[in-house]
């Protein structure tokens, strides 16, 4: 019987192909070169940023991901992700991220960590956060500085594009509440800032709303609607814009709808029961322009409304109190004294979510996983005793690599550079 050494081996197993490898090899290419196949894997990456990767690998596969049909459907199945949220607490804005998080996303809950301090100011707010922008007031003294940090930025792109002082307006005579007010809207890729003044007479029942947009570095007039309201205006209106539409809680038994597309103003009713209190009702966004959501809070209990056409519907009830009793028993920081006590600080659009403050505590409901835990306990150094909770969600669309427009490439040409 022939014996052959462990050299001579290696070396006639070099020399003999590897069919189990050429065989692997040909199935990945078979199932890689169908344009079908390829598009239903990259559409389970789960993640944005992923696509982009995938986006580098070659023109085709640019093509395919940054396609808007594909997007779209993308879109459907991968919703943008929570990646936590600011919180300010009266010492300025800090990014608390929503643990666990993959490690698909590390670098971007990084980059979303930025810190206002290191500018030039005595203290920082968040106004607005929205599609990975971020509205930040810088103050310092009387003068105040207003911006936009966009947080998923690289380090040297990093920094603040600085907003034009607010506009001038010539204050009614008489006793007036003003409530000052800065809502974003999503045209496309891009963000629209309103400006929305809120007076109210204290003497009558008039409320009059003016609305400036901000267009080429200017604050431009956008509306002056004026409105009779029976009841007295709330002390902290809420704002929330859907679409050409702009719905505000002016009164504790209904809400204010701005048309800004026809120059209206009309009144929706609260449902039968319902009225505003002290944070225990919020609205949300819906995808549907001519909706919107009602969440209210009351005796743990979560009551989820939706206005469509001219009736109020109640799409769902989350009874609160086993989970709350769940939470204690996992976190004794969480007060005996406070279970009762559960106030709405903010709510994600679509209603998906619910941010709640319980005493010390910040508490955060997935709506559809019907789940609540702790995500912020107060710190002895924070100055409010109520909370302003900006989510910070996974920005959308992703931004793709560009091709170079001095070249001129064949389509199995894979030269790019990163977009500017």
């Amino acid at each position: 019987q022939t014996r052959f050494s462990s050299h001579e081996v290696a070396m006639e197993g070099e020399k003999q192909p590897q069919p189990a490898v050429a065989d692997s090899s040909a199935t990945v290419s078979k199932v890689l070169d169908d344009d079908n196949l390829l598009v239903e894997i990259l559409l389970r990456v789960s993640f944005p940023n992923t696509l982009i990767r995938a986006a580098l690998v070659c023109r085709r596969w640019l093509c395919h991901v940054s396609d808007k049909a594909f997007l779209g459907r993308f879109r459907k199945l991968h919703p943008p992700r929570l990646l936590g949220f600011y919180i300010d607490t009266g010492m300025g804005p800090c990014f608390t991220p929503m643990l666990p998080q993959p490690p698909e996303l590390a670098v971007v809950i990084d980059r979303a960590c930025f810190c206002p301090d290191t500018w030039q100011c005595r203290r920082a707010h968040v106004l607005d956060c929205r599609n990975g922008r971020v509205l930040t007031m810088l103050q310092d003294g009387p003068r105040f500085e207003l911006g936009v940090h966009t947080a998923l930025c690289t380090l040297t792109e990093r920094g603040m594009t600085t907003f034009p002082p607010f506009p001038r307006y010539n204050r009614p005579e008489g006793r007036f509440c003003i409530w000052p007010c800065l809502i974003s809207k999503e045209q496309g890729d891009d963000l629209s800032y309103f400006y929305v003044l809120i007076e109210s007479s204290e003497e009558t029942s008039k409320v009059t709303v003016r609305v400036y947009m901000l267009q080429h570095g200017i604050w431009c007039t956008h509306h002056t609607l004026a409105t009779d309201q029976p009841s007295l205006p709330l002390w902290d209106p809420k704002l929330v814009l859907v679409d050409s539409k702009i719905y505000i809680t002016v009164a504790p038994r209904n809400i204010m709808v701005l048309d800004l597309s026809v120059s209206s103003c009309s009144t929706i009713c609260l449902p039968q029961g319902v009225e505003y209190g002290d944070r225990d009702a919020m609205l949300s966004r819906a995808d549907d322009a001519s909706s919107v959501y009602l969440i209210q809070v009351k005796e743990l209990q979560l009551h989820i409304w939706l206005h469509k056409g001219n009736n109020w519907l109640l799409v769902d009830t989350i009874f609160m109190s086993e989970m709350v009793a769940n939470l204690r028993m996992q976190d004794y920081t969480v007060e005996d004294e406070h279970i009762d006590v559960l106030r709405i600080l903010q709510v994600g659009d679509n209603a998906e979510f619910v941010f709640f403050q319980m005493g010390r505590c910040i508490l955060y409901l997935d709506i559809k996983g019907k789940t609540l835990r702790k995500v912020y306990e107060m710190k002895d150094k924070d100055w409010y005793s109520v909370y302003y909770i900006f989510p910070f969600k996974m920005v959308w669309p992703p931004i793709f690599p560009a091709l170079k427009p001095n070249l001129q490439e064949s389509p199995s040409e894979e030269q790019y550079h990163p977009a500017q």
